[in-house]
């Protein structure tokens, strides 16, 4: 039983699957990438968290992760075990009590499970052989491009939100308004550490 260790590259929409999404599983530790079409409500749930977006109430996939945590379990693990009539198929990996339980579940709500929790997500080589693809060098290539320009655009952001709070910090202890100017003063070593 070989597993592959994947990271999530990326959501989009399929116009080819009538409103469904293509997520796109990356290799760890190597080249391939695996595409898995989804549904729109499993894709906004996995694109919120990863946009760090807390809904006002909380979706199906928040509310298990509280009910595991609350039982004394945890996640481990979302392995992605077999690929039957175009069909993938997951187990979610528990532990409650030391004792290791398997979940069988969609691989979207797995998935959406999976960042909540910060666990791995694992999928089977048999799977990997069947469905998986390497990507081009240009695809590689625009990937790196992109990753790269994501990156610099978030530091060109922190960067100008910090130098307008400088701004106005300044302008706090001009006034004396030494309560508002502590605020600004951790918003902005907030700011500059996440980016160092």
């Amino acid at each position: 039983m070989d597993k592959v260790q994947v990271e999530i590259l990326g959501l989009s929409s399929s116009p080819s699957a009538g409103g469904a999404y293509a997520l796109l599983l990356r290799e760890v530790y190597g080249q391939r990438r695996l595409p898995i079409i989804i549904g729109q409500f499993e894709a906004q749930a996995i694109a919120l968290e990863m946009e760090g977006i807390k809904p006002p109430r909380p979706l199906t996939h928040d509310l298990l992760k509280t009910f595991v945590d609350n039982l004394g379990g945890t996640v481990l693990e979302i392995y992605i075990s077999e690929l039957r009539d175009n069909t993938f198929y997951a187990d979610i990996i528990i532990d409650v009590s030391s004792l290791k339980n398997s979940i069988d579940a969609r691989p979207s709500d797995a998935i959406a499970l999976a960042v909540r929790a910060s666990v791995p997500i694992f999928v089977s080589e048999s799977v990997m052989k069947l469905a998986s693809f390497i990507p081009s060098r240009n695809e590689v290539r625009d990937e790196f491009s992109k990753a790269t320009e994501k990156t610099f655009t978030k530091r060109i952001d922190a960067e100008t939100k910090s130098a307008s709070l400088q701004d106005q910090l300044r302008e706090a202890i001009e006034k004396e308004d030494y309560e508002r100017a502590a605020k600004l003063r951790d918003e902005i070593d907030s700011i500059n550490s996440a980016n160092n």
